[in-house]
């Protein structure tokens, strides 16, 4: 393991589209940046994602805008940085099955559509159109948001990690965080580095990390896992017509699927802390049968799992330390791919002392002044 540099502008932790977002903007706003992830690129919270990018959070114009603004930088991601990101746009569709989450839509959409979100309510019908899977008889009315789109979260990686390398920054992986101290020196296992300022962007790991630095960020690991299923019409036959890939389906119940190359993404969060696996994984079936009564007894096949940094209200956590030069941009609840460009964008600003583009005062941990307690 090769020394590190004994100083640098910024220390960023964590190597998530996140940390490598925020990395490649410093870096190319000429600050001497280093980045120190733990285990591989990309080995966190990003490869655990569903791999669609959109612009649509219900309630939330705030997220909502920082994702309408990370959409048109992915859109210009392969001229920025030589990578492509397979965006495939395929649409999301948010279900509704009770008349208060139409009127909840009808109340929020102008905030929504302030924000930049392509978003409209569509009728049983339109939505079963759209996914052939609904049974249009079980919903009243859904959202749909064309723009969403699918991509490969590792390319987003790997080209942020590139260009950063490009602008100056180093890059350092499998090399752990041990202890941060006040006058912002960071230490691992392959030495130590001074930082005028520390970046937290551990995931979900970021609380630890933070609270080695004296600082409060009341993030929690949430493990998820995700689950494939095959589609009704999978088995291959010489007169079967190819479809349009299912998109983004979001049901109350929190099921969501998406097509998934030829089979189903099936996601609906995680095992109760009194539940089996196995009960937890019955308990889906049965979610997916009542959804989507097309898919009623198919099994369900493990994809992957991992873990999440959650925020105590699901809003992710960008900001400055008050008496620290420690910045953070954690607890992304598994939004963080809809919202890296953003959010590096934000932190440089942090780091620069630059007005944002966005009033960030809401982004603050200074919200949920019932975390857990002040570390240090």
């Amino acid at each position: 393991m090769s020394r590190l540099p004994q100083r640098a502008d910024v220390v960023v932790i964590g190597g998530g589209v996140i940390g490598t977002s925020i990395a490649c903007q410093l870096a190319e706003s000429g600050v001497g940046t280093v980045l120190l992830e733990r285990g591989a690129l990309g080995s966190g919270s990003s490869g655990t994602t569903a791999g669609v990018v959109r612009t649509y959070f219900p309630g939330n114009a705030l997220i909502s805008s920082l994702a309408v603004r990370s959409l048109e930088a992915y859109r210009a991601f392969a001229e920025r940085t030589g990578t492509d990101l397979g965006l495939t746009r395929i649409g999301l569709l948010v279900l509704f099955t009770d008349e208060q989450q139409v009127r909840d839509f009808r109340r929020t959409r102008a905030d929504q559509q302030a924000a930049g979100v392509d978003v409209e309510l569509v009728t049983p019908a339109e939505a079963a159109r759209l996914n052939p899977l609904v049974d249009e008889r079980a919903v009243l009315a859904a959202a749909w948001s064309p723009e969403a789109s699918a991509c490969d979260p590792a390319a987003i990686v790997r080209g942020y990690a590139a260009a950063a390398e490009q602008a100056g920054a180093i890059l350092r992986t499998e090399t752990p965080v041990t202890g941060i101290d006040p006058d912002g020196r960071v230490h691992t296992p392959a030495g130590s580095i001074r930082a005028d300022t520390v970046v937290c962007a551990a995931g979900p790991w970021a609380g630890t990390v933070a609270a080695m630095a004296g600082v409060r960020v009341p993030v929690t690991t949430y493990p998820v896992e995700m689950l494939l299923t095959d589609s009704p019409d999978s088995p291959d036959t010489p007169d079967s017509a190819p479809r349009a890939p299912l998109p983004m389906t979001m049901d109350p119940s929190s099921l969501r699927i998406r097509s998934w190359d030829d089979r189903i993404l099936v996601g609906m969060g995680r095992p109760a802390p009194d539940e089996t696996r196995e009960a937890w994984l019955r308990r889906v079936s049965r979610q997916v049968g009542t959804t989507y009564p097309s898919l009623a007894g198919s099994g369900l096949d493990h994809g992957w799992r991992g873990d999440l940094d959650v925020s105590p209200d699901g809003m992710a956590f960008v900001g400055r330390d008050s008496s620290r030069p420690f910045v953070y941009a954690a607890g992304f609840s598994g939004q963080g791919l809809c919202q890296a460009p953003a959010a590096g964008e934000i932190v440089r600003d942090l780091v620069l002392d630059k007005e944002s583009w966005i009033d960030t005062s809401g982004l603050s941990t200074a919200r949920c002044p019932d975390g857990p307690a002040e570390a240090g």
